[in-house]
């Protein structure tokens, strides 16, 4: 039973792979060139029409994408797994922290990255990525202020969560501010980055 994950170093695909990783499941790596706009070709357009990263494909063939709805259904698939806290509380914090960092900040590095893809006007370009940027730390600065645990989000301990916050915080080239400004999330992450399932994934996708 081998999962294929399609992704490159530092992306999203990280965020499945270290799932996989803890899982302690088998799965192969296919690497998708973002620098060279690989992603955007039609042979891996056939993977994931969309043309972005992660893509997984399941032993039994099937294509996942969205890095979320993989990591539910890789917790679903193999819930002896403990990914997510037994007790509902904690339960119902993780997911509810998932989705923020899924659909509030995941999606504005494609404007911090890409800002010449929303605007038609190249004189708002700069504009585009310094506000995203703002967003961006506003954002974070809610997660920090909810995180509760020591070193990760809950008191309950590692989570999927904890994966999906430490890959995504190292975007948006905000290593000077971190530090200052997310000190919990920087813990967190430094606590996941050294969980013995990950530390090699995490060590060949950021060093």
């Amino acid at each position: 039973m081998t999962y294929t994950l399609y992704g490159d170093k530092g992306s999203g695909s990280c965020i499945v792979e270290a799932a996989l990783a803890e899982i302690g499941t088998n799965y192969a790596t296919e690497d998708i060139n973002l620098g060279a706009d690989e992603q955007r070709g039609s042979a891996y357009a056939r993977i994931n029409p969309q043309r972005k990263l992660p893509a997984l494909v399941t032993p039994a063939g099937e294509v996942l994408t969205e890095s979320m709805a993989i990591l539910l259904t890789l917790m679903e698939r193999h819930p002896h797994h403990a990914l997510l806290p037994d007790a509902a509380s904690a339960r119902a914090q993780a997911l509810r922290w998932l989705a923020y960092v899924a659909c509030e900040l995941y999606p504005i590095i494609e404007i911090n990255d890409y800002p010449e893809r929303f605007t038609t006007d190249s004189s708002c370009v700069s504009g585009a990525r310094k506000r995203a940027k703002e967003i961006w730390r506003e954002r974070w600065l809610m997660v920090e202020s909810n995180s509760s645990g020591d070193p990760y989000l809950l008191p309950s301990g590692f989570c999927v969560t904890d994966i999906y916050i430490a890959v995504v915080s190292r975007w948006a080239q905000q290593a000077d501010w971190r530090p200052r400004h997310i000190p919990r999330i920087e813990s967190l992450t430094a606590a996941t980055a050294a969980r013995p399932a990950i530390a090699p994934v995490w060590a060949r996708h950021f060093g």
